[in-house]
C-alpha cells in the first residue's frame, strides 16, 4: 500500500511512524527541510520538500499511483483542496483534516463534493472521547469494545497493593475472569505470561467484563466513585472546549468555560445557549477560587499548552474535585502523567492516528486504540468464515508473544480466553499487540487474496 502524508506536524509525523509500523510505503510532503531531515532519521519513509498543494507537485510524484492521501496541514482550506486534486488526478482514497467547527456542520457536503472519503478532526474526536469518560460513574480509565461488553482498565499499582505486589501473575487469585493483556512499567509495554512478576508503580491494563472489573478494583483498595458529573469546568475554550460544552450541555450537565481571550469569550457566548463563560487567566488561583472551583465534579484542562492543563488538573485534585483531565499532546508527557495525581490525559494526536488505522484497514476492523503513546495497541475485529483458527484451540494457532487475544464475544457472551478456548465465526475479538507486532496482526486482518496462513482471517460484518 502507498500512502501519501502531505503536512509533517504532529499528526503527519504520527501517521507516518504508525504507518511505518503496518509496513506501508509512505511518502511524507512539507515545505519544511528542516522538519523533514529530522524525521528522516528517525523514520523509514520517503520526505519530499515540496509544496503539496501545488498540483505539479502532485503530478511528479505520481499520485495516480497511491492508494491513499492525508492531507494534514494546519490549514482546512488547503487540506480540502489537496484531497480534492488529488482525487482528480486518481488517487484511490484521500483523507482531509478539517477542525473548525463551521465546516464540520456541513461535512457530508464538504465530502461529498470535495472528493474527501473520510474527514478526520483531532479536536472534536478528543471531545467525544473526554465525553465518554466523564459520563462514566468511575475515575479508572477504561477503553470499551464489543459494544460496552468488554472493558479494558489501566490499574497503577503503588506501595498498598501488597497483595499483588512481587507476585507472580499465576499466582493472584483475583484475577479470575480477567486477564492483564499488558504492563507499563518506566515507560516500557511488556507482554506479561503466567510467571511474570508484578512490581511497585506497575500499570496494568486489564481486560474483562464490567463486574469482575469493579471486583478486581475493590481486591486493589481502588475507589469506585459512584459520583455522577453535574458541574464541569473546563479550562481553554479552543475547539477542544467548545466541543466538549456542546456535548455536556445535551447531557444537562452544568458547564463553564474559562477562556482568556476575550473575543473568543464573545463567540463562545454566542454559540452555546446553556454554558457560563468566564473571560479571565484559568492558571490565576485566586479566579477559580472566586469560581469556587471546590464546588464542581470534574475539571477539564485542554488549552493550547500541556504544562498549563498538567498543572491546573493537578491544582484541582487539590481542591477536591473528583475528576481531573487534562489534555497533552507531547508524546513524552504520555510517561509522566503516569505518575501524577491527574486522573486521565488525552492526546489529540493518538486519538486520530488511531482513526486513520480503522480506515486504512477497512470495514473488518471495529476500532482501533493506541496505548502508551503507540507503543501498542487494543483493536477489535470479526472473525470471518474463511478463518484457518476458528475451530481450533488459541495454544494450537502459535501467536506471537506480541499479540494476546484478550477478549472474545461468542453469542453476546463474554469469554476471557486461555489456551483451550476456540474461535467460532462472526465472534468478535479484541486484540492487543505491540506496535513492533503490527506487521503480523495486519496479516491476521488482510485480505484473503494476498496468500499466507493468516490473511483473511477475518471479515466485516
Amino acid at each position: 500500500m502507498k500512502v501519501m502524508v502531505v503536512g509533517a506536524g504532529k499528526l503527519g509525523y504520527k501517521l507516518a511512524e504508525a504507518m511505518n509500523f503496518e509496513e506501508i510505503d509512505v511518502t511524507l510532503v512539507d515545505i519544511d527541510s528542516d522538519k523533514l531531515e529530522r524525521i528522516s532519521d528517525h523514520l523509514d519513509v520517503l520526505t519530499v520538500h515540496a509544496n503539496g498543494i501545488q498540483i505539479g507537485t502532485l503530478k511528479e510524484l505520481d499520485i495516480g499511483s497511491y492508494d491513499l492521501l492525508v492531507a494534514a496541514t494546519n490549514s482546512d482550506e488547503v487540506n480540502t483542496l489537496i484531497c480534492t486534486m488529488a482525487k482528480k488526478l486518481n488517487c484511490k482514497k484521500t483523507i482531509a483534516r478539517v477542525r473548525n467547527p463551521e465546516y464540520i456542520e456541513e461535512i457530508d457536503f464538504v465530502k461529498s463534493h470535495f472528493g474527501i472519503d473520510h474527514v478526520i478532526n483531532p479536536d472534536l474526536a478528543t471531545a467525544v472521547e473526554i465525553e465518554r469518560y466523564i459520563s462514566k460513574t468511575y475515575n479508572l480509565y477504561s477503553g470499551d469494545f464489543a459494544k460496552g461488553k468488554v472493558s479494558m482498565v489501566d490499574f497503577h499499582l503503588g506501595a498498598h497493593n501488597g497483595n499483588f505486589i512481587g507476585k507472580k501473575i499465576k499466582d493472584i487469585k483475583d484475577l479470575k475472569g480477567l486477564l492483564i493483556t499488558a504492563i507499563s512499567r518506566d515507560g516500557q509495554l511488556i507482554i506479561p505470561h503466567g510467571s511474570t512478576v508484578i512490581e511497585e508503580d506497575d500499570v496494568i491494563h486489564v481486560m474483562g467484563k464490567g463486574e469482575n472489573i469493579n471486583r478486581l478494583a475493590e481486591a486493589l483498595k481502588v475507589p469506585l466513585n459512584k459520583k455522577e458529573s453535574k458541574r464541569v469546568m473546563i479550562l481553554g475554550g479552543g475547539n477542544i472546549g467548545y466541543y466538549l460544552a456542546q456535548m455536556l450541555e445535551k447531557s444537562g450537565i452544568a458547564v463553564t468555560i474559562v477562556e482568556i481571550d476575550k473575543n473568543r469569550c464573545e463567540y463562545l457566548a454566542e454559540k452555546l445557549q446553556n454554558t457560563l463563560i468566564i473571560h479571565g487567566d484559568g492558571t490565576n488561583v485566586d479566579l477559580l477560587q472566586e469560581e469556587d472551583l471546590s464546588s464542581y465534579d470534574t475539571f477539564v484542562g485542554v488549552t493550547g499548552f500541556d504544562e498549563q492543563n498538567i498543572l491546573m488538573a493537578l491544582a484541582a485534585k487539590q481542591y477536591g474535585i473528583n475528576k481531573s483531565i487534562a489534555k497533552i499532546s507531547r508524546p513524552n508527557y504520555v510517561h509522566i502523567i503516569e505518575k501524577l495525581d491527574v486522573d486521565v490525559a488525552f492526546n489529540p494526536v493518538n486519538i486520530t492516528v488511531s482513526n486513520v488505522l480503522k480506515f486504512i484497514r477497512g470495514g473488518k476492523v471495529i476500532s482501533v486504540s493506541l496505548l502508551l503513546g503507540g507503543e501498542g495497541e487494543v483493536t477489535e475485529i470479526i472473525a470471518s468464515k474463511n478463518s484457518p483458527i476458528i475451530d481450533k484451540p488459541l495454544a494450537e494457532l502459535g501467536l506471537p508473544k506480541g499479540i494476546i487475544i484478550g477478549a472474545i464475544v461468542h453469542d453476546g457472551e463474554v469469554i476471557i480466553p486461555n489456551g483451550k478456548s476456540i474461535i467460532h465465526e462472526g465472534d468478535r475479538i479484541i486484540v492487543f499487540s505491540l506496535a513492533s507486532d503490527t506487521p503480523i496482526l495486519n496479516r491476521l486482518i488482510g485480505p484473503a487474496n494476498k496468500g499466507g496462513f493468516f490473511n483473511g482471517l477475518w471479515s466485516h460484518r
